[in-house]
């Protein structure tokens, strides 16, 4: 496979900020798995559901 335009990749909503995400290499086999578009909203998710208990 040839390289693809940025504008061809998924995209997701972040759960976190709500912002649109692109798909990424690393993410290629967990890409059904993929929630939150960096570490930071990764980790804010977690302390808001620990905050929450």
């Amino acid at each position: 496979m040839g390289m693809r335009k940025k504008s061809d990749l998924p995209t997701k909503m972040c759960e976190v900020c709500k912002r649109p995400f692109t798909w990424r290499k690393k993410w290629e086999k967990v890409w059904n798995e993929v929630k939150y578009c960096s570490d930071r909203c990764r980790s804010q998710r977690s302390a808001k559901q620990e905050a929450s208990l």
